[in-house]
């Protein structure tokens, strides 16, 4: 059984999913550290000028946890997301198919980042068909009482309440993971290979590394066997 394990990102790049889809659960990641200017709260979308963030503005101090993050409210970002989306996709051949139940979702009154984060999560994992069973980190009594445990100690214990026998890692976990110590812990570990597929685009050349909201708008119900390709 496979596990694995990530924070929740802003409509995620198609390697997020990829990684959902070789996993048998995965877990978000929401009671670590909140890390300004990376993922949890952007992404990269498509315009005639190459790719801009998608952001959505967040009030946080310095060590505070994912979980506890607020959207910053005073800011209109949800009807700028909703105009920026328009703008940019709205000759895509797929945007009428899913911009309605996006707009819906940007509606709803936000006021954790991790709550729009993981019903974005799950509205993408709802169109493609993937479904992996999702744990929050947070959820887990287990891990209440180890807060103050190593990165990698925590990888290790959440993949044993998962009752998991492998642990699977993103790429870039080769540079970073003390990986010794899975075998000492009787968990396999294997990291992600994603060789991320080429697909049609508007304006101009193709961009790799965008939100999955790209690949929706313009693939749609192909978007899953896309993603699939680029799993190796």
């Amino acid at each position: 059984m496979i596990c694995s394990i990530h924070q929740p990102q802003t409509f995620p790049w198609i390697g997020y999913f990829a990684k959902i889809i070789q996993s048998d659960i995965f877990v978000i990641l929401d009671n670590v550290q909140f890390k300004k200017n990376e993922w949890q709260n952007r992404n990269r979308l498509k315009t005639p000028n190459g790719w801009q963030w998608l952001t959505v503005p967040v009030i946080h101090n310095f060590g505070q946890s994912i979980g506890d993050v607020k959207i910053n409210t005073t800011t209109n970002w949800q009807n700028k997301h909703i105009q920026t989306l328009k703008t940019y996709y709205s000759k895509a051949p797929f945007f009428k198919l899913y911009f309605t139940e996006i707009e819906e979702l940007y509606q709803k009154q936000w006021e954790y980042l991790s709550d729009f984060n993981l019903s974005g999560i799950k509205w993408i994992l709802d169109k493609l068909n993937i479904q992996t069973p999702i744990k929050l980190a947070s959820d887990l009594i287990e891990l209440q009482n180890k807060m103050e445990i190593t990165p990698d100690d925590r990888l290790l214990f959440i993949t044993k309440i998962m009752k998991a026998d492998t642990y699977l890692s993103g790429a870039g976990g080769k540079n970073y993971l003390n990986t010794g110590i899975f075998p000492e812990n009787d968990l396999q570990l294997i990291f992600q290979h994603f060789e991320h597929p080429v697909y049609r685009q508007l304006h101009g050349e193709f961009i790799s590394h965008l939100s999955i909201l790209d690949l929706l708008f313009n693939e749609g119900y192909n978007s899953l066997n896309i993603i699939k390709e680029g799993i190796r």
